[in-house]
């Protein structure tokens, strides 16, 4: 059972301030929800689901929170997406840790991302290359935003994702390389690329910042066959790290 109340808290944590103030944010689908039951059992802390789904995910020998069952109509009425799956958990957001001076491997640093797909794909893409700590401005896009959370899947637990100054930040790593992604810079497949190493992102339609470029040490580019404009930054991510991780 769910009660009228509960149903309005889920409801808030649509907003990024009650999900700031309650440090939780939702989860749906059975996929995602059975990969955090097997990996990060004690970060959920209420399941809401339809019976056959409750009775499945109950089996869960790590499960640790309770179990509510309700209706497809209920369900509908807390869900985020235009679709609702069979479940919705409550997850807690994890401390921020302060990365300090970068030590090892990539860091990515995101510039103002404003689309929170793109956010979830480079997440996930991260996840896959091994890349562990992303920071990002603090006027990047929230990375527990529904849209982003289901487009980085079950990657969003394993990185360490940070939001801040983004000058301070880089300035603090001026011992080590710092890659900007821009047009016109160095090809990616000619710079004898370093770890530890920082490979900064930008913003969707502008780029990386004046101020965040002339910090970098040194501008790359994927090369340009074809006539399109622009690569979507997930996308010029996934190609720099292959290039950048072997």
């Amino acid at each position: 059972m769910i009660s009228k109340s509960d149903v309005k808290y889920i409801q808030s944590l649509a907003h990024k301030k009650f999900r700031e103030e309650e440090r939780l944010f939702v989860v749906e689908g059975v996929k995602m929800v059975e990969e955090m039951l097997i990996e990060y059992p004690e970060k959920i802390i209420h399941l809401y689901a339809t019976q056959p789904c409750a009775d499945r995910l109950s089996q869960f020998p790590a499960l640790q929170c309770p179990v509510s069952v309700i209706d497809v109509k209920i369900l509908n009425r807390i869900s985020q997406l235009k679709t609702p799956n069979e479940v919705l958990a409550l997850v807690k957001i994890p401390q921020q840790m302060d990365i300090g001076v970068v030590k090892n491997g990539v860091t990515v640093v995101l510039d103002q991302l404003q689309d929170p797909g793109n956010l979830g794909t480079i997440l996930r893409t991260c996840d896959w290359f091994g890349v562990t700590n992303i920071v990002c401005s603090t006027d990047t896009v929230d990375a527990f935003n529904h849209k982003t959370v289901q487009s980085a899947k079950g990657s969003l637990l394993r990185l360490n994702i940070s939001y801040t100054d983004l000058c301070a930040f880089l300035s603090n790593q001026k011992h080590l390389p710092i890659y900007a992604a821009v047009l016109g810079g160095h090809s990616i497949h000619e710079v004898r690329f370093q770890q530890p190493a920082i490979l900064v992102i930008g913003n969707e339609a502008n780029g990386i910042s004046n101020e965040l470029i002339n910090i970098s040490t040194e501008k790359i580019t994927i090369p340009k066959i074809g006539k399109a404009e622009s690569l979507n930054a997930a996308i010029a991510t996934a190609i720099i790290l292959s290039s950048m991780i072997k």
